[in-house]
């Protein structure tokens, strides 16, 4: 695979969750496309495919997940096909996951766990990567998750790792703002020079959301809006990258949808400012 089987995509959208399906089924939402979690429609029939079928007739949809445990010792080559068949029925701009490793031996940890950013892991997740792209018969796109430790003696950065994957794998990134001001935050980085050691062409999608402040640190919680230093950060970037789709994404106390189209809205107005002031 190369960089041209996945082609960029501009445009601006929201990760659609339970609540807003009737929005979407009843009036065509001014969206660019939508994100929906993969493991919530991997199913044989029923309304979550109806759904979501109905919905890919007026919007390009992204498929996220949040199981495919990439960091993991083995991958679960059932959970790889079902998530193919789910991706050819409706073909999506993409399907994405995390970063990280979220179980072992078939237990789930239903959470994102870091990994350790060594040459051993990096060897692993890449022949993982090249797996699950084979079965998928796909590029993958990797979101940075948020990190509230950091392992001893990992031998590079969490850029420099996420680089070498790109360069061995031929994969594509999705930059969670709001993850890497959250890690920035919490390990005394500096989120700019992150961004600058990551290749920028590679990112196909930009999430924006919310977190909440823990006793000792941020805590990535998705269930605010987007704050001024996320949005910020966002403003200083986006003029460097090219076609990207930028959304809101939310997953808990979640709003009524106007609120968070009126986000949609400002992370376009933002990036069209950002790039008219480079241009």
């Amino acid at each position: 695979m190369n960089a041209s089987s996945l082609p960029g995509f501009h445009g601006f959208g929201l990760g659609l969750r339970i609540p807003h399906y009737s929005d979407f089924l009843d009036h065509r939402q001014p969206v660019d496309f939508v994100e929906v979690i993969s493991e919530n429609f991997m199913v044989e029939g029923g309304r979550p495919l109806d759904v979501l079928a109905r919905i890919r007739e007026r919007h390009p949809v992204a498929l996220h997940g949040v199981s495919m445990n990439i960091g993991g010792e083995t991958l679960d080559r059932d959970y790889l096909r079902r998530l193919r068949a789910l991706a050819d029925r409706i073909d999506p701009l993409w399907v994405s996951d995390h970063l990280c490793w979220t179980g072992i031996a078939g237990f789930n940890s239903h959470d994102l766990l870091p990994l350790p950013y060594t040459e051993e892991a990096l060897g692993l997740v890449a022949e993982n990567i090249l797996l699950a792209q084979d079965i998928l018969g796909r590029s993958l796109v990797l979101e940075n998750p948020s990190t509230y430790l950091a392992f001893p003696g990992q031998g590079m950065s969490e850029a420099a790792f996420i680089a070498e994957l790109c360069a061995r794998t031929d994969c594509h990134l999705l930059l969670d703002v709001n993850n890497i001001y959250v890690s920035a935050t919490n390990h005394g980085f500096d989120p700019q020079d992150w961004l600058d050691r990551l290749p920028l062409d590679r990112v196909r999608q930009i999430h924006l959301a919310g977190h909440s402040q823990g006793r000792d640190m941020l805590v990535d919680t998705h269930d605010a809006p987007v704050p001024d230093a996320v949005w910020d950060l966002y403003a200083r970037f986006i003029a460097r990258l090219g076609d990207v789709a930028v959304m809101i994404e939310r997953d808990d106390h979640i709003p009524p949808l106007a609120d968070l189209l009126s986000e949609v809205s400002k992370a376009r107005d933002i990036a069209d400012a950002s790039r008219r002031q480079v241009a």
